[in-house]
């Protein structure tokens, strides 16, 4: 196996959306993550969906890291995929943040 050790972490735009009461888009992945953070800044839980399907429910205030790197930073090879679909669905008192970072060829 290969290993690129040229590639540098980047950061990228943040994906961020108040919640309603009724699902709304938080946003669409434009690069293949190393790195999430899922940040709920509201009081109140949020459901977050990935592509339509429900996957994990944010108790108010609630964040989690998600590491992608097992295939050292070679994002593409095990990472979601450029054009996933984040949405929440929570009361209307905060928002849902989804911070990246994604690897370049440095």
């Amino acid at each position: 196996m290969v290993v690129n050790n040229s590639q540098v972490a980047v950061p990228a735009t943040e994906l961020i959306a108040p919640m309603t009461g009724a699902p709304v888009i938080i946003g669409t992945l434009l690069r293949n993550p190393t790195i999430l953070i899922f940040d709920n800044q509201s009081t109140t839980s949020v459901v977050l969906s990935i592509n339509g399907v429900s996957w994990k429910t944010f108790t108010g205030a609630e964040a989690i890291v998600l590491d992608l790197r097992a295939a050292h930073a070679s994002a593409a090879n095990y990472s979601f995929p450029i054009g996933t679909v984040f949405s929440g669905n929570g009361a209307a008192n905060g928002s849902f943040s989804i911070s990246y970072l994604y690897a370049k060829d440095g």
